[in-house]
């Protein structure tokens, strides 16, 4: 059965059916499907399309088909999508009635809200998936709120700072994906069954009605752009894209950190495995994984704003690939996601280590500066006269803190005794120091 067939003679070469056919990728949208097609045939019954006895075979029909398949089964039927499929199955179950569930809709305002309740669902699920892994983090620091680490630039030794300080940066970024998310539901959530084909519909269907039972804050204002609007589906992938980003950033800073030079971390065996060759071998393959799929990703997102870019006013099949791209970001993310969750839960940090790499005096140099500073010397001026000394410094293989500061400044001989050691460095940063 094709929801088109009509006008045509001739049956479709194989190979186009191939190409045609999504019912392997929109399989998924069963249950949401299903929904606003109840949605619409009480709207039918409104406009008296439907009569009682015919609503309620419709809607007990579709509600049976939702109980009986999944998603999984629905692919191993012969439709060329998800409506066929259940527009198919209910005129099995139900007979003539059936027939008349499509009256004043398209296919495209039925997959646009398909999917805008797909997505809104989605945003929510990873949402959650956000907020657990932003918990996770702190409670992570919160574990080690007195070890310190150095903090890098360039990856080289900067400043020194707490792991919970760390931890939060993460869970900062994280926040923000989650403020974009939910700063995009307003998008997602516009009901746009009700504009037919690309004009609008010829029935009086009550779409506030439709709206407020499948639970969209508003009705979309034209149907020329309500049946080809995909920027929502855009703007998942971008979120999703940025959210990759940071959650590729974190897993690129445990590779390294728990490498044998740095020695910070030791990864749970729950997130790593071996070596086919080499038995010593423990490796963060979870992190580089989430690595690869922050990069593709960015792929998906660049790959459908190309599919979007030259497409002409109105409804084209080009916007079928919607689903798939979504869908992957979609695994992609939430996948991600629970591995890092799982990672951040299980990791044990080698204290040892950390106090070893924070204990580096060099990191104390712009406090050295910002000494002299408040004593009145030029911040460039004092930028050089320390500078002097790091270099004294690393000429004698010496520490910071090992040399006579005093040679290059008379108020370093007013310097305390522990003023670079890492605690009272980070404590500093904690308020304002007053200038004398």
């Amino acid at each position: 059965m094709k929801l088109w067939q009509g006008r045509f003679e001739e049956d479709s070469d194989p190979v186009f059916e191939k190409m045609n056919r999504s019912l392997g990728i929109d399989a998924v949208l069963l249950e949401v499907d299903i929904r606003a097609s109840r949605a619409h045939a009480r709207a039918l019954l409104g406009c008296r399309i439907l009569s009682q006895d015919e609503w309620k075979a419709i809607d007990q029909g579709l509600e049976q088909i939702l109980s009986e398949y999944t998603p999984e089964q629905v692919k191993a039927t012969p439709y060329e999508d998800i409506h066929t499929f259940v527009e198919a199955t209910l005129a099995l179950k139900i007979g003539p009635a059936a027939l008349k569930l499509h009256t004043g809709r398209s296919r495209n305002d039925q997959v646009a809200t398909d999917f805008r309740l797909f997505v809104r669902k989605a945003i929510g699920l990873v949402l959650a998936d956000l907020e657990a892994l932003q918990l996770a983090l702190i409670e992570c620091g919160a574990r080690h709120s007195d070890v310190i680490i150095p903090a890098y630039t360039h990856l080289r030794r900067a400043q020194p700072i707490r792991w919970s300080h760390y931890c939060l940066a993460f869970v900062e970024m994280f926040g923000r994906d989650c403020e974009r998310l939910e700063q995009s539901l307003g998008r997602v959530d516009i009901l746009p069954l009700g504009s037919g084909a690309v004009a609008g519909s010829n029935f009086p269907l009550d779409r506030e009605a439709i709206a407020r039972e499948l639970g969209f804050a508003k009705v979309s204002a034209n149907s020329l752009d309500a049946t080809s609007d995909r920027d929502f589906v855009l703007e998942f992938l971008c979120n999703a894209a940025i959210l990759m980003t940071h959650a590729s950033r974190l897993a690129e800073d445990w590779i390294i950190y728990s490498t044998e030079e740095f020695g910070f971390l030791e990864l749970s065996e729950k997130v790593t495995s071996g070596s086919s060759l080499m038995p010593q071998k423990k490796n963060p393959d979870g992190f580089e994984l989430i690595r690869a799929k922050a990069g593709m990703t960015a792929g998906l997102l660049a790959g459908f704003l190309s599919v979007m870019k030259g497409l002409p006013t109105g409804y084209n099949k080009d916007l079928q690939e919607d689903k798939e791209a979504l869908l992957k970001a979609f695994e992609n993310v939430r996948l991600s996601l629970s591995v890092l969750r799982l990672s951040v839960r299980t990791a044990v940090l080698k204290t040892d280590r950390t106090e070893k790499a924070a204990a580096d005096s060099f990191m104390g140099a712009t406090d050295l500066a910002d000494f002299l500073v408040m004593k009145g010397v030029p911040f460039r001026t004092a930028h050089e006269i320390v500078g002097r000394a790091v270099r004294e410094a690393i000429e004698q293989h010496k520490q910071l803190n090992e040399i006579d500061l005093s040679a290059y400044s008379e108020f370093f001989s007013e310097l305390p005794g522990d003023y670079l050691t890492p605690e009272n460095i980070v404590n500093r940063k904690s308020h304002s120091p007053s200038l004398p």
